[in-house]
This record gives structure tokens, sequence and C-alpha cells, in this order.
């Protein structure tokens, strides 16, 4: 009887206790939000009803089809804070990951100390001029450069902001564009951003790490990839500029203890010409010869190589509302003449034509 008392009366102290010693935090935040986007894409790519065509990401198969509906919570405080996004259309089905599939981004956060804050979980890249839904870009579709660039990638990141102009973010990573680890070692990534202002923004960002599998063999690939950015508003004109470039050791096709290099870039402009009309237009390179981002594949003189190509984007945007879009979108896609990896009306085609038209909204 007397454990019995004693085990109550601590349960009461300190319960007592934790109520004096907790304050409430009130400058806590707690927002949600729904974005939804559908579509309908014409494609000169015979991939079969229901298929995906080659570079799938958005918009990827003829007909209509829903880009994404997701759900995004967030909750700052002055401590800790966390998000979590959910998806499902797809964009998620073409391009996430299948274990994790329906999963954008979780992760959890606590502050270090007054500028500097520590988060794990999983995160959407940080490499990249582009985002990766149509309502972060200029145009709906991203380029060929995004869409080798990794989409996701789980890990560690610190999060530095010295000033209001610059925020600085650190990464330990499982690897690239995984979520799940392949092998026992851990890569790197840095994102550094610094402010223009209202106008715009500058910044460079990396990945530094060796993903090959622990089945394969054991020389290493030690990738190196780079990109650097710059957006900046004009009055009614806003301009994207985005170049990438990466190495990778023991990758050249015909030299398999060389290094191998890849290199993209993009550049994107927008006019507004009124509150809900706007014309906006992209053009894209990538060059990944050795095939180390794109794969290897044949080309019609029976050489091996990786894939080279250009692209030109040209759409229209009405904005009914701030918080929604419709968008009509053309891009040209055009490899290198012997790379006919694209087939139309039974014959290979080296280029490829598409139209889609998009419609979205945030609430």
């Amino acid at each position: 009887m007397v454990l019995k008392i004693s085990f109550l009366f601590c349960l009461a102290f300190l319960f007592v206790i934790n109520s004096f010693s907790q304050t409430k935090d009130t400058s806590s935040t707690f927002a949600y939000s729904f974005y939804v986007d559908a579509y309908y894409a014409a494609y000169t790519d015979s991939v079969g009803e229901g298929n995906y065509v080659k570079f799938p990401s958005v918009s990827p198969r003829n007909g209509f089809g829903l880009n994404t509906a997701m759900f995004t919570a967030q909750y700052d405080a002055k401590k800790v804070r966390g998000m979590i996004a959910l998806h499902y259309g797809d964009i998620p089905k073409s391009s996430w990951s299948s274990t994790f599939n329906n999963i954008m981004e979780a992760h959890a956060g606590v502050r270090l100390c007054k500028k500097l804050w520590l988060d794990a979980g999983f995160f959407r890249t940080h490499i990249g001029a582009e985002g990766l839904l149509p309502k972060e870009n200029f145009a709906s579709a991203v380029s060929v450069t995004t869409y080798y660039e990794p989409y996701y990638e789980s890990g560690v990141r610190f999060n530095y902001n010295p000033c209001s102009k610059l925020s600085l973010n650190v990464y330990a990573l499982n690897g690239y564009n995984i979520y799940e680890d392949n092998n026992k070692k851990k890569s790197l990534g840095l994102l550094a951003t610094y402010f223009l202002g209202d106008k715009g923004n500058i910044g460079y960002d990396n990945y530094i790490g060796d993903d090959t599998p622990t089945s394969a063999d054991t020389i290493s690939h030690l990738r190196f990839y780079q990109n650097i950015f710059f957006n900046y508003q004009i009055k009614k004109l806003k301009v994207q500029i985005g170049v990438d470039y990466a190495l990778q050791k023991n990758s050249k096709i015909a030299q398999a203890d060389k290094s191998a290099s890849m290199f993209s870039g993009l550049l994107s402009l927008k006019y507004q010409f009124s509150t809900p009309f706007a014309l906006y237009a992209r053009g894209e390179t990538f060059n990944d010869r050795e095939g180390f981002m794109s794969g290897v594949i044949t080309d019609k003189q029976n050489n091996l190589t990786g894939l080279i190509l250009w692209g030109a984007t040209l759409g229209a945007e009405y904005k009914p509302a701030d918080n929604s879009y419709i968008r009509l979108e053309a891009r040209q896609l055009q490899m290198d003449k012997d790379q006919e990896i694209f087939r139309w009306k039974n014959e290979n085609k080296s280029s490829r034509m598409e139209m889609m038209v998009n419609m979205g909204i945030t609430f």
C-alpha cells in the first residue's frame, strides 16, 4: 500500500513539475494545402496505349491524365519543425520511388542554435534550376536536364541562414535519386542561395558520391555533379538560367578506366502581358556522350553512345486566379541525327513533337 501511494505521489509530483517547466510556444504555426494538376497530352512517340513516353515525368502519356493530387502539411515552432507532402498521380507513378511511391517528402527538424537547423528524413532534390511541379516553373513539362537530375533524396540536412540574403544547406545522403541506401557509402551535397531582393536569386548546388551497388563490381564510379542557377525579373520579363556539369570516374564507354563528363543547360523566359496572361519560351541542351547519366544506346552507325539533344518549348498561360493556371504548351526535342530513339508511324525518328494542356489549382 505504501509503495502504491508513493508511486501515485511521484506521478503527481512529476506532472506538477512538468506543468511548471513547460512553456507554451505561442509562435508555432500549422499550415496545410492541396494541389491538383490535370492534363491532356499528345506526342509523336508511339509507345502503346497507357504507356509512358520517353523522359516521363510531367504529363507523361498520350491522352487525358492526372499529374498529381497532392497534400502538404507543415508545422513550424521556435525549436522544432516538420513537414510531410503526399502525392498521387502520373508524376509519382512514372518518376518516383517504387518503395515509397506516395511520399514526396517528409522530414522533422530541430533548431541547434539561433540560425542553424538540423532536418532528417526524405527530401525533394536540392539540385537544379527548375522545380519538379508545373506550378513551380514557367513551363509545365520539365527539361531533359531536370529529368536526369535527382527528384528525391534521403538523409540529413544542416540549414544555416547567416542573414536574410543568404541560405546555406549541407546534406549527408544515401545516394543520387534514392531513398534507400544501395551500398555502405554516403554522399554529400551543398546548396547555396543568394537572394537578390524581390527580383530573384542566384545559387550553386552540387552532389558528390559513389552509388555503385554492392552487388555490382567494386570499381568506383564517384560522381561529382554541379549546377548553377539564376532567376531574375526585369519589369514584366522573368529570366531563368541553369547550367549543369558532371564528372564520373571509370565511366567512358571505350575506356572504362577513364572519367566521363556530361553538360547541359536551359534558358527560360516568361513575359507577363497582363495580370492573367503570359507567354513563355525555353531552350535546352543535354550532352551525355558517355551515357553515364542517360544510359548507353546503339545509334544508326552501330556506335555505342549516350544521349545528345536540344529542345525548344513555347507556351501560353492564363491565370483565372492567383492560385490557378491554364497552359497550352508545345515542345520539340531533337536528338543527334543518328540517335533514333522515338518511333512514329512505323518509322524510327530522331525528333519528337509534343503538345499539352495543363490545368492546376492550389488551395
